[in-house]
Order: C-alpha cells, then structure tokens, then sequence
C-alpha cells in the first residue's frame, strides 16, 4: 500500500497544500479571534531576517525608525476623505475603554499616514527640516472578511514609511528608490522572487495617494501576489494636517509626502513561489539556518557533528546542530525537508569511517559524498548555487506563464486558466478593467513595453498586467 504523502500535493490542491505546509513546517497556527495568526519560532525566524535584511536597505536611504501609538482617534482618519473612505470597511473601533464609554472613539491602527501627520505637522517648520524620512515596524489591523494565514490576516506585521519633502520631484524620486533599491532588490537578491515593478492603476491606487508604485511576483499556481507598495502622496495629507514649511525664499509651502509598506505577507509569498511537495525551500541568503549539521546515530557520530558545527559558523555560515539521535533519522530528515533547510549534512558511523558526510542539497536536491575537510569551503559556493537557482525558476515560471493578448476576453482567459496576461492599456482602459474585476480578475499594474515603469497612467505604449490575485 502506498504511503500517503506528507503534503497535499499542489497539482491535487494548492491552497490546502500551502495549509498543509504551514502546519507541518510549524510556521504558524491560526489565533483565537478570527482572521488572526500565531507565528511559530520557526516562521517568525524568517520574518525576523527579512526585518534585518530590510532594515538595513531602508537605513541606507537615509530614514530612521520610530513608532506611533496603536491607538488614533478617529477624527484624524475622517481629516482625509478619500483616506477614511478606503478604509472605513477594515476599522476595527475601540467605543469603550475602562469601564466607560469614550468621548471619542479610537480606531486601531490600519496603517499611520493620519497620526504621523499630526506629528510631521509639528517637527516640520523650515526648509531646513526636510527631508524627513520615518520609518516604523509596528502591527496594523485590518478587518479581514477571506482570511489566510501571512497573506490576509485582521492583524498583521510590516514596516510603514512616511516621509516629507520639500518638492514634487524629490518625493517621485524618494518613493521610486524605496521601489528599486530598498523593495525589489531584497526581494529578487535576497527572497530570490522574480518581481515586476509596476505602476498601480487609479482604480487599485493607495486611498489618498496620486500614485502607487507595485512589486507583483506570480506564485506557484499562477496567480499574483502583491509583494509591497510604494506611494506618492503629493500633497492630501499635508493640507488636511496643515504640514506647512517655510521655504528659502520665507514663504509657506505644503509638504510634499510618501508613504510605503511591506509586510509578513511576504512569508506567504515565499512559500508559494519557492514550496514544492516535499516542502518549503528557504533561499540561503534569507535562511536563519543555511545548514543543519545532524548525527545519524552513535556518540561518535554525536560528537563530530558538533565539531564540524563549530567550523562552519566559524567560517560565518548560520548553522543548527541535530544531535537528537534518540529520535529516528528518518523523522528528522523529513522535518528539515519540511522546513526547506537549504543543506544537511549527514553524518553515520560508516560515513566517520571514510572520513567524509553526506551532503544534501534541498534545492535543487540530491545527495552527494564530502570530505569533511572540505565543506567550510564547499558549502558557501553550494548555497550561492541554489539562491541562484530559485530566482531562476521564480523568472521562468513568470515568463513562461505570461501571455500576450489583443482583447479583453483573451486577457480574462489568460487569467482565469492560472497565467498572467499582458494587454495594452489603451485597449484596455478603465471599462475594461472594469469588465474583468466582474470575473475576479484585476489589472496588477502598468507598465511600458520594455518593462519599465511608466511616468504617467496614460503614457504611450503602457501595457497592463492583468491576474487573478491573492
């Protein structure tokens, strides 16, 4: 009788295999209040490093972290109308607090453009204080009505920057380079997810925003995830907050203002772009553990596997030791391949014997006999291999399943049969657009014909991207 497999199998059912392996792997659990989730040691390790990862890409863009209140009285939400209108069905209000009724009632924190501003409103007064450039990590809430675990959760966590300017042009540019140079380089050089860089239509724009900048990657059944967002806010908030500055020449100007976020939605995007039957497969320059070391059996075995630890995180590799020989190999192997652990190194009394350990490689797979001497300089070149690897298939996958269309109805066909499609925005347009939302496919973002990200929503030659979403 054939053994039943550890995972749903993704051609059989792809949202319960992402279920599947979100339990089996120990990532998360789903919380007590609907819509919530429990991040386990093993899944906030890796939202742990991308906070590392990111951090320090969004220090390198000059903004410094902060953090605002969790509570916002609701007044400053309804100071934007076009902002308060966006959000008004994911509010989650607070009317009572101490026993009491409150005066006011408090909404919990859907994101903090409104109580940022009251303060950039007080820290700006000259030229001479801008740029400000904010950035916080925080956790937002958002009523959820579908909710998924890391993709679509009432709470969630992520990183929320706002910054003020003194010009148009120096607000573009700061939200394109938080786009290419903080976003899309961690997520193609570091999650190793092929992304394409995109302008947000008006229809999907940031409430309150004049323009949206997107990073869209296609998941493993097809279907687009929206990975982080990057928006120009011209000048809505400054003027419903009064964020005013005095310019060189002594007169009041209105502060020109972005605002970008990326969140643990993008653990979900890694399994579903990187996931496979056997599991999740972590890419190396993100993984917490790039190598479990582990004993087969025997203390020999034991004692070795703790020593070739030791010279391998001296040799700077994040590494975990397995020396649980009192529970079978074979459980603990599986466990490892569950969590995508890029390399194991295995080693028995026969393997003491010969003087060598079996390597194996989760991506792209197989084992192979190596000197134990050998792996401190070995293993770095393997794991360059396999990050290399995943983008490689997440680009494959993305441009093998994107599909060139002339109509509406082939673009609704492309999506709906699990790909993307690319279609002229001005054969589209905003009745098209509207047309494939009624099929639940919607228009991911614009860009120009070479790719690139267009100045303008009706610049020539701008095409659109159109999928069904997560």
């Amino acid at each position: 009788m054939a053994k039943a497999p550890v995972l749903t199998p993704q051609s059989e059912d792809f949202p319960r295999w992402y279920q599947d392996l979100i339990n089996k792997a120990e990532l998360a659990d789903n919380g007590p209040v609907r819509g919530t989730m429990v991040i386990r040691p093993y899944g906030y390790g890796l939202w742990e490093r991308m906070q590392q990862e990111m951090d320090a890409r969004i220090k390198d863009a000059g903004a410094q972290n902060a953090y605002f209140p969790l509570f916002i009285p609701q007044s400053y939400l309804t100071r934007e109308a076009e902002h308060v209108e966006g959000f008004a069905p994911e509010l989650a209000v607070v009317t009572h607090g101490g026993g009491k009724e409150l005066e006011e009632p408090i909404v919990v924190r859907p994101t903090s453009e409104t109580i940022i501003n009251d303060y950039f409103s007080k820290w700006v007064q000259s030229y001479r204080d801008l740029p400000l450039l904010i950035n916080q990590w925080a956790n937002v809430v958002r009523w959820e009505m579908r909710p998924r675990v890391f993709l679509r959760t009432t709470e969630f966590l992520w990183q929320e920057g706002h910054t003020a300017h003194a010009t148009y042009e120096d607000a573009r540019d700061y939200a394109a380079h938080i786009h290419k140079n903080v976003y899309a380089d961690f997520m193609t050089n570091v999650l190793g997810i092929d992304v394409v860089l995109g302008r947000k239509t008006p229809r999907e724009r940031f409430a309150g925003a004049i323009n949206t900048l997107t990073l869209e990657a296609m998941m493993g059944d097809g279907k687009a995830l929206q990975m982080g967002t990057s928006h120009e806010l011209g000048t809505n908030f400054s003027k419903a907050f009064n964020t005013t500055y005095l310019s060189k020449e002594g007169k009041q100007e209105l502060a020109w203002q972005t605002s970008w976020g990326s969140s643990t939605r993008m653990v979900g995007g890694l399994i579903m772009s990187h996931g496979d039957d056997n599991g999740l497969r972590v890419p190396p320059r993100l993984a917490a553990v790039q190598v479990v070391v582990m004993a087969i059996k025997g203390d020999e075995a034991v004692a070795k596997v703790r020593e070739i630890g030791d010279r391998l995180k001296a040799a700077g590799l994040r590494v975990q030791v397995d020396d649980r020989t009192d529970t079978p190999f074979g459980r603990r192997a599986v466990d490892w391949e569950l969590k995508g652990v890029p390399v194991r190194i295995e080693v028995g009394p026969r393997d003491l014997e010969a003087g060598t350990a079996m390597l194996a490689r989760r991506i792209p797979g197989g084992k192979e006999p190596v000197r134990i001497e050998a792996l401190a300089e070995l293993l770095p070149k393997v794991l360059e291999e396999g990050q290399a690897q995943l983008l490689k298939e997440s680009r494959d996958r993305r441009e093998s399943r994107t599909t060139d269309v002339a109509t509406i109805e082939e673009a609704a066909e492309a999506a709906v049969a699990g790909g993307w499609a690319r279609i002229p925005w001005s054969t589209l347009g905003q009745d098209g657009e509207d047309q494939l939302a009624e099929q639940a496919v919607t228009v991911r973002c614009l860009v120009t014909e070479d790719g690139s990200v267009p100045e303008a929503d009706d610049a020539p030659g701008t095409v659109a991207i159109v999928a069904r979403a997560y």
